[in-house]
């Protein structure tokens, strides 16, 4: 006893010091945590598909294990195979130029040309329309069963009975059991963690009869906003063949235009691969046996024989780096709460770092419904960076964050020449891009600002987690380059002897004219912020501080307010007024004190009053995933812990996180991989806190109801 009190009264002492974070008092099982959200579908939904794969390549599958039926899940959420090399662009036989697409405006004084839609000249529009499209992610084939049922035709998903599927998220593994006829079908499915790789294992007498075929199918790329890999018409467009084989293994070959790739399949016993029409092949295993196991290999290049791995080897790999995941980084435990939320929060948390990991921890920015399938083309937001990728290094898994993070550095020559063709210093970057850092031209995405300081709040992530010289060299460059622009960019105002941002801006908040815009309150708040971290790795390097950057935030126009509460913009004077559009969208205002720490004047007080009046007049059914932890967020910081779990628990539709843990939109946005982001950050703030933040668990009541239990967070800025 007395052991226990010594014990106890220097747990306290460490925390009191800041030794010990609050939360680890008690050693997280992990397993356990994990384990109690395995998911399990017991029926036919085609919104409830699970997805295996390793950041750069998914693989998603139907209750058979397979992709077995993608027109039934088309609506739902599709059967994607996906990579981060895969795309295409269809020919462009009247050399349309990417500077068609260009359109001059009159902005503060001087001519500012942007890539948007609805140019009035035709071959404008066909230009537009063509870079908008171009490049396109690609689906890159449909690996699923064919099943024949005893009067010889093929099985459809209604003949599937006692569907028993679960995914074991500490192994990455997918086990599917199902009956045909009465007949047991099970299949078991894993992805190799470093190449784009599939591997399954059969087991069904229906194999012993020879009434399972597996089935390869390479679909074309349908050139719309939403591409769910079910175009099998268009045969004559693009090329699909065998190219070699033999009793165990066959290489097929795919080419549209000028984008050409394979897959190698290799499998044990002995089968057959053969052609039944232009992109449509089976694998016929041997009769008599029981099981079958397949691998299956995307890939730019032809794979040597070697280079596939078996089924055991495949399952291993993904055992061994899924628990090697799950061990690393941090851990959130709200086991024993009475609080009825609690499970579903740990469950949301639990899921959202599985499907980040699958779908988002590749080595470039993810598209907004990562890799199952198109959204905007398939390319990335870099807006959305942030909400994509923050969360790693505030649980601790910086190197996932890193891997992206890089890929700047490769763009940053068209991020340099897009400020210099608009007049600006450093770098602009992209809104709406490919993995090549073209821009793709947006009414919208042409005038947002808000993706500038994400580089420079995301390598400072990196730093204050690395704490080395390496990664101060790493990124300083391009933290420089990007203050420059955000220095350059402001327009001064000789009356009010400010620097304005605008005109010529869209907010975060997407529901406000470009031209008529200026001075929004959270991107004010971010420029500041930003701003004054690039002068810290100034000084870190050695450096003197930079007077222009000095200059801009010592004179940066003040956060506007109306009646004791923060404006939308300053242009905006009636933002909150009833019936205003300006209610939609994502309430950005309170994104000044969210992600961010009370900084350029801001009065916690008046955002409190914002807090309030924002969520007593917002148009909640009008807002996107992200935006909920975002309130979740700004509650933190304001010490409103009841309000930060309210605003994640919203009912409102673009809150729904499905079965399968994917945040729900609508029918066009299935999956919404920044809610998934943006919960697992906001968990990290409501648990770890903020930077001079010493109040425990700050975003969880104080009631009893909660019994929260974390290790390995870092706190937020």
């Amino acid at each position: 006893m007395i052991t226990n009190k010594l014990q106890a009264i220097f747990l306290i002492f460490l925390l009191q010091l800041g030794i010990v974070s609050h939360g680890f008092s008690q050693k997280i099982n992990r397993q356990q945590v994990v384990s109690r959200h395995n998911v399990s579908i017991k029926a036919v939904d085609s919104l409830s598909s699970l997805t295996v794969g390793n950041g750069g390549f998914a693989f998603t599958v139907d209750v058979t294990g397979l992709q077995s039926f993608p027109e039934y899940y088309k609506k739902g959420v599709p059967l994607g195979t996906q990579s981060e090399w895969g795309w295409h662009s269809y020919p462009n036989p009247d050399n349309l130029k990417f500077e068609e697409t260009l359109q001059d405006y009159e902005q503060n004084g001087r001519k500012v040309s942007y890539s948007i839609q609805g140019k009035g000249n035709e071959r404008g529009k066909q230009a537009t329309e063509y870079y908008r499209v171009n490049q396109h992610r690609l689906q890159l084939g449909n690996i699923g069963l064919d099943i024949y049922k005893k009067d010889g035709s093929l099985a459809s998903i209604s003949d599937l009975k006692n569907v028993n599927q679960s995914l074991n998220l500490w192994t990455g593994i997918i086990t599917s059991e199902f009956t045909v006829e009465g007949v047991k079908v099970k299949v078991i499915t894993a992805t190799y963690q470093e190449s784009d790789a599939i591997a399954v294992r059969i087991e069904s007498p229906l194999l012993v009869q020879g009434r399972i075929k597996l089935r390869v199918r390479f679909p074309y790329p349908n050139g719309a906003f939403k591409d769910e890999g079910t175009n099998f018409e268009d045969n004559e467009k693009h090329k699909s063949g065998i190219i070699s084989q033999n009793q165990k293994r066959a290489t097929f070959e795919h080419q549209l235009d000028d984008s050409k790739y394979y897959l190698a399949a290799q499998w044990t016993n002995t089968g057959k691969a053969e052609q039944k029409s232009p992109h449509y092949f089976t694998i016929t295993p041997q009769k008599g046996k029981a099981d079958f196991e397949i691998s299956c290999v995307f890939s730019e290049a032809p794979v040597k024989e070697n280079a596939v791995a078996s089924f055991a080897q495949t399952k291993n790999n993904s055992e061994l780096t899924w628990e090697k995941f799950w061990k690393s980084g941090a851990a959130v435990d709200f086991a024993g709460s009475t609080d009825k939320r609690a499970n579903e929060l740990e469950r949301r948390v639990v899921l959202s770092q599985y499907l980040t990991k699958v779908q988002c921890a590749g080595n470039f920015p993810p598209q907004e419904t990562g890799l199952t399938y198109n959204s905007w083309y398939g390319k990335p937001h870099l807006e959305m960076y942030w909400w994509h990728a923050a969360h790693y290094a505030l649980w601790g898994r910086t190197e996932y964050l890193e891997k992206s993070l890089g890929w700047y550095g490769q763009i940053a020559g068209k991020a340099k020449a897009l400020a210099q063709r608009q007049g600006y210093e450093g770098v602009r970057w992209q809104k709406m891009t490919d993995h090549d850092g073209e821009e793709s031209p947006s009414s919208v995405g042409a005038f947002l600002i808000w993706q500038q300081p994400h580089y420079i709040y995301l390598a400072e992530l990196a730093y204050k987690n690395n704490k080395d010289k390496v990664t101060l060299n790493k990124y300083k460059d391009l933290i420089f380059a990007t203050a420059d622009f955000m220095a350059s960019f402001p327009t001064y105002d000789a009356v009010t002897k400010k620097y304005n941002l605008g005109k010529g801006i869209i907010p975060a908040q997407e529901c406000f004219e470009p031209m008529e815009t200026f001075n929004p309150t959270y991107e004010l708040a971010y420029w500041s912020w930003a701003l004054e971290v690039a002068q810290q790795w100034r000084v870190r390097s050695g450096l003197a501080r930079n007077e222009k950057w000095d200059n801009v935030i010592k004179n940066l126009a003040p956060l506007p307010v109306k009646d004791g509460v923060y404006l939308a913009t300053e242009s905006t004077p009636d933002c909150y007024d009833p019936g205003n559009r300006r209610l939609n969208d994502h309430p950005a205002v309170l994104a000044a004190f969210s992600t961010l720490p009370a900084v350029h004047g801001l009065d916690q007080p008046t955002m409190l009053r914002t807090f309030d009046l924002v969520e007593k007049v917002w148009n909640w059914e009008r807002t996107w995933g992200w935006d909920f932890p975002l309130v979740a967020m700004t509650a933190t910081r304001l010490n409103q812990p009841e309000k930060a779990v309210n605003a994640l628990f919203k009912d409102i539709t673009t809150n729904t996180y499905l079965p399968n843990g994917h945040n729900y939109q609508d029918g066009r946005l299935t999956i919404y991989l920044p809610g998934n982001g943006g919960i697992l950050a906001a968990v990290a703030l409501m648990c770890a806190g903020s930077e001079g933040q010493n109040i425990e668990n700050p975003g969880f009541p104080k009631d009893g109801t909660w019994k929260v239990k974390w290790e390995g967070l870092n706190k937020m800025p």
